[in-house]
């Protein structure tokens, strides 16, 4: 009789499966249309949209892979897609459909939760409905509690939509989707523990999200790989016995299709960007090693007489300094990787690294709990507050049940606080590469603690309702404590928000001028000052115009690249400098920069190579930019 059960239990959930992810593509979908009634959706930064215009083929006339930031495969994909039909916003979309379906199958297990809850009651309950009956409204609080925390907490990189962001939050869902991997009847299986291949193809859900992670944004997946290996030891852990034969098979099995998948990622993006971009790379990092790293060798006069030692001249000392070296020949891959060799061992051996420990510690400890990082550390200290009362609330006549959540709370700790300090100790923190840490730390501790309520749930027996009672209104009290850290954080975010938004649209006006200034002059190319344009990034569900652009930044991090050559060279220009003084280019700068700056730093360069020239205005576009022209004066 109880197989029969069991057997029409079975059959209810997979009904409820396609319920749960109706309701939740509706609620999702009512959460993005309303978000797209308040906000438009904005590449977060000029990165991406760079990298939109190399696989869309705006910036070499020919959709591409290579765009120096995603691994190939990824690029390459997208390219294609582009190459299919090329007026669609593939890149844009990609990033839209990664960020709100991570949210939608974070809420499609949140109901699958609320239904193994129910179906426990049930039997805890001998038969009875007990609480059942809440079932659709437990669903609907619980998406209405994430859709609160997508407004609250995320709203900014929703509508600001940054790849390495998107990056963090694919790792951060396929750790709690592990976390919370049921192994109950509501799947399947009537009884037993799961198979080794049932478990690796229910981890093939986190494993797939942790990859496109990877290909997505390589250093933030590597950054969180440890916390995504905390899930693994845990779930590993809580697999008794941990060391049976079955058990080893399924972790085991799960980690050398990790390491797979990565390793054949990495394989292909090597062959991909071999020859001629292999050079680049290499150029690429040292530019990233200086401008990232040490900055000051650049900035601070203490290393001006070193670097031309070095055989930096002073006219390259500045066009590096501004970003603009791709107006100077001299500077290629070899001086570039002088430049850094030089800051490692002058600028990064001459710190004193114990007292940077120190600074940073004190760093560390005041961000996590004060400080611009609400409400991020406050979702964090949530998450440890949760799992330590659900420990004490269920667990507290287990000791040994105890001691392991004691453990696991220490290992999390310990873990964040060395990825922390490795982060600030490197010196580059900015919000892209903390806020996705603290968002998968918090996925990790979001899914122990339904785990600490799965189990208890589990193992409650019948007539043991008073236990799950415990568990659902430790469930309920998270919830709430979530809903208002949420509410309290779209009462910061939501003017911060539309204030960025103003501010973006009235940049873009900007630059839709210089686009369209610079199309209506097809047979003149433009270069654009670096910090004149580094406020630009692009709506991103806007479909655009994919021909051959015939401008580009003076020194972005595709300046001097293969396909910077072959944008180069569709207008006849070899180099830079040359095609500024044979009027075959001219140089695009906003007002503010020239009032700051001056136009001498142009000039530099060129005497340094033995001519005169002089910088004068040629035209203007808009109120805020001119267009100059370098003149050759005869002496």
């Amino acid at each position: 009789m109880r197989q029969i059960d069991d057997v029409c239990l079975m059959e209810q959930n997979k009904k409820r499966r396609y319920e749960n992810c109706i309701l939740t593509f509706a609620v999702m979908g009512a959460s993005a249309l309303l978000m797209g009634l308040f906000f438009d959706f904005y590449y977060d930064m000029n990165d991406d949209t760079m990298m939109r215009d190399i696989m869309s083929g705006i910036y070499s006339g020919a959709p591409d892979g290579h765009n120096m930031q995603t691994l190939y495969p990824l690029g390459a994909l997208i390219a294609l897609c582009y190459r299919i039909y090329g007026s669609f916003p593939w890149y844009g979309a990609f990033l839209f459909l990664c960020q709100f379906g991570c949210f939608f199958l974070t809420g499609v297990r949140l109901c699958t939760l609320v239904d193994t809850s129910c179906a426990r009651e049930r039997t805890v309950s001998e038969g009875g409905s007990a609480g059942c009956g809440r079932r659709f409204v437990g669903k609907l609080l619980c998406l209405l509690a994430l859709t609160v925390f997508q407004w609250g907490i995320w709203l900014t990189h929703m509508v600001n939509i940054q790849y390495t962001i998107t990056g963090g939050m694919l790792v951060g869902t396929a750790v709690f989707l592990f976390l919370t991997m049921p192994e109950s009847v509501f799947f399947g299986e009537v009884s037993g523990a799961l198979s080794v291949k049932a478990f690796l193809v229910r981890s093939l859900p986190s494993l797939l999200l942790f990859l496109l992670a990877f290909h997505l944004r390589s250093e933030m997946a590597l950054l969180t790989l440890p916390i995504l290996g905390l899930a693994g030891l845990f779930g590993w852990w809580g697999d008794r016995p941990v060391f049976e034969r079955k058990t080893l098979q399924k972790y085991g099995g799960l980690l050398l299709l990790l390491l797979a998948g990565m390793g054949l990622s990495v394989g292909a993006d090597s062959l991909a960007y071999g020859g001629e971009w292999r050079t680049f790379r290499q150029f690429f990092n040292d530019r990233t090693t200086v401008y990232d790293f040490y900055p000051e060798v650049l900035s601070e006069e203490m290393f001006d007489a070193d670097l031309e030692r070095q055989g930096v001249s002073f006219g390259a000392q500045i066009l590096l300094d501004n970003y603009n070296f791709g107006l100077d020949d001299r500077i290629d891959a070899r001086m570039l990787s002088d430049v850094a060799a030089y800051a490692k061992e002058h600028v990064g051996g001459a710190r004193d690294w114990s007292a940077v420990f120190r600074e940073k510690l004190l760093l560390y400890r005041y961000r996590s709990f004060h400080g611009d990082d609400a409400p991020y550390n406050l979702l964090v200290i949530l998450g440890y507050g949760i799992n330590i009362i659900a420990a004490v609330v269920l667990l507290r006549k287990d000791v040994r049940e105890l001691l392991d959540v004691a453990v696991q709370l220490l290992l999390v700790f310990f873990v964040r606080s060395g990825l922390w300090m490795f982060v600030l100790m490197r010196g580059r923190d900015p919000e892209r590469i903390t806020h996705p840490l603290y968002l998968v730390e918090f996925s990790l501790l979001a899914g122990m603690f339904a785990r600490h309520l799965g189990r208890r749930g589990a193992a409650a027996s019948p007539g043991g309702i008073r236990g799950l009672a415990a568990s659902q209104y430790l469930l309920y009290g998270a919830g709430a404590l979530l809903f208002l850290l949420s509410a309290w954080g779209l009462g910061k975010e939501f003017p911060t928000v539309r204030a960025d938004q103003a501010k973006r649209q009235e940049i873009s006006q900007d630059w839709d001028a210089i686009d369209a200034y610079c199309r209506a002059h097809p047979d003149t190319f433009y270069f654009e000052d670096v910090y004149s344009t580094v406020g630009f990034s692009g709506k991103l569900l806007e479909p655009r115009d994919n021909t051959l652009s015939n401008y580009d930044i003076a020194g972005g991090w595709m300046c001097k690249s293969p396909l910077y050559r072959k944008k180069l060279a569709a207008f006849g220009i070899e180099e830079a400098a040359d095609a500024l003084t044979e009027g075959k280019a001219y140089f695009i700068m906003s007002d503010e920069e020239k009032e700051m700056r001056g136009l001498t730093w142009i000039e530099v360069p060129y005497a340094e190579k033995g001519m005169t020239v002089s910088v004068e205005e040629y035209d203007r576009i808009g109120e805020n930019y001119g267009v100059y022209q370098v003149i050759p004066v005869s002496e």
